[in-house]
């Protein structure tokens, strides 16, 4: 992360509201109207609060701060300048997570941790990476600089620069401009019922033929006697 002063950083996030959001019209609305502008703000003062070990405190503020915002933000995560959380309800940042400059991130979006074990355990993005609404990027993984997460994708894996990740569990379609082929997916053979029966009664027609003709020709065999 870059050192920048807390101001500077706050002064990056304001605008970067009106470069990423259309919606955007004056810097009151923003002030008044935006709550993921409102909660990076306190967190640009509560997580040098954790930085120092300062006890309880910013754990209590980062509680309020998502009450009123709907936003959680751990006090340890770290998040550079120009981040951009729209709409911002349901959003949640975990403790080790690492948020690089010009980062967007919609509603719903978890970067979360899969392991109980202390240290590094949330994901790292890098500078200018979009996540998609309701997208899940769970693990100490690492999303590539200028990456795209598609809204809803769970991300498990580390992501390379200048990608695209869809789908459950996320996976890479676009790289570097260039669309990336598929492997294509087994074809699934289901049992056709209708098919199964015209066959058994096949069979069993076959069966009664064989035993007819097998007859008639015992019968000629006795006559010719």
């Amino acid at each position: 992360m870059q050192h920048e002063s807390i101001f500077t950083r706050i002064h990056r996030d304001f605008h970067a509201c009106f470069e990423r959001d259309p919606a955007a019209r004056n810097f009151i609305e923003v002030l008044l109207c935006y709550p993921g502008f409102h909660a990076l703000f306190w967190h640009r003062f509560i997580h040098p609060l954790h930085r120092i070990g300062v006890p309880l405190l910013p754990r209590l503020f980062s509680h309020w701060v998502r009450f009123f915002t709907g936003v959680e933000i751990h006090p340890g995560a770290q998040i550079a300048s120009g981040c951009f959380i729209d709409h911002g309800m349901g959003v949640v940042i975990g403790e080790t997570s690492e948020i690089g400059r010009d980062c967007t991130l919609y509603q719903g979006v978890t970067l979360g941790g899969a392991s109980l074990q202390r240290g590094k355990r949330h994901p790292t993005l890098e500078e200018g990476v979009i996540v998609g609404a309701g997208a899940k990027v769970i693990g100490d993984i690492v999303v590539g600089a200028r990456s795209k997460i598609a809204a809803g994708a769970v991300v498990v894996k580390t992501v390379p620069p200048n990608a695209t990740v869809v789908g459950v569990p996320g996976r890479v379609v676009v790289q570097d401009g260039m669309r990336i082929a598929e492997p294509a997916a087994a074809q699934l053979v289901m049992p056709d019922p209708e098919v199964e029966d015209v066959a058994q009664l096949t069979a069993r027609l076959d069966a009664l033929e064989a035993r007819i003709a097998g007859a008639e020709r015992e019968q000629h065999g006795t006559s010719a006697l």
